[in-house]
């Protein structure tokens, strides 16, 4: 008698908004980890310098800014020498901008992929977004060299600063889960993200302080999440006045109000990716 071993897997589109995957997302956690080593492996192949560009990025950034914000404009610093004041708020928003431009790009990007093979797509602009922190591990090893030229001493609040990094890390994605969806079917997003980092960037206190900001609508402008992930990395790594917490904790339910409709929107057309690309 032949007895039948065979197995017959079912994959049914998913029902309802809210469903996350958690099961899914931990068993495709190989997947994760291979589509991240993947793009850091990529992204500096065949470049002169390679990871430098991590740290010469943000440095060219802080000089010109230094110039011309800080010599030229006279922008306040809260008592903090420009550079570092500058070059603490740029780290968090390069490593939001890059995770936003990348994740945005990322489901189309991995289209054959997701022809070929069923596994959660959410995959893709989580493993897009958590990559950037290696590049921020880099240039916060910068920073703390220039407090040593500086002479400042990290404070205690340092602690704290895994808290505002991780409020960077989910506010692009928070952000990337709808764009990268709606890139699938309207390709314009795709050129509309770089204008749009660009702006954002202007609107948050990364060349000024969030003090600047008339305190009777600073609790509005905590409605730019970054606003109080940016001020939060400054009062953690520099040890200036603790930010507005009425502006952090706006900006910290904003980003959850989207990291929540994010999943939902993308979850739910997710299912249609395969067609569309």
């Amino acid at each position: 008698m032949v007895q039948d071993h065979s197995s017959v897997l079912v994959i049914e589109p998913s029902q309802g908004y809210v469903r996350v995957g958690w099961g899914e997302l931990w068993a495709a956690r190989e997947l994760f980890y291979f589509l991240a080593w993947r793009d850091l492996k990529t992204r500096y192949a065949q470049t002169a310098i390679g990871a430098g560009w991590a740290l010469l990025q943000p440095l060219l950034s802080t000089m010109i800014f230094t110039v011309v914000f800080s010599y030229v404009v006279k922008v306040p610093s809260d008592g903090v020498p420009y550079p570092l004041f500058v070059f603490a708020a740029i780290l968090p928003w390069a490593l939001f901008a890059r995770s936003l431009e990348r994740s945005t790009l990322s489901v189309v990007t991995e289209g054959g992929l997701i022809k070929k093979v069923y596994f959660p797509r959410l995959i893709i602009p989580i493993a897009a977004t958590f990559i950037n922190l290696v590049d921020f591990a880099v240039g916060l090893l910068l920073l703390l060299g220039m407090m040593l030229w500086y002479q400042i001493v990290p404070p205690w609040t340092l602690v704290c600063l895994p808290l505002f990094v991780g409020g960077a890390v989910v506010t692009a994605l928070s952000v990337s889960l709808w764009l990268s969806a709606l890139n699938v079917k309207y390709r314009d997003v795709a050129s509309i993200v770089p204008l749009m980092t660009q702006l954002w960037m202007f609107a948050s206190p990364v060349l000024y302080p969030a003090s600047l900001v008339p305190e009777p609508v600073r609790v509005y402008y905590g409605l730019n999440p970054m606003a109080g992930v940016i001020e939060g990395v400054r009062w953690a790594l520099l040890g200036k006045a603790a930010p507005d917490w009425g502006m952090v904790a706006v900006s910290l339910g904003v980003v959850t109000i989207l990291l929540g409709g994010g999943v939902m929107f993308f979850r739910r057309v997710e299912r249609t990716f395969a067609d569309v690309i």
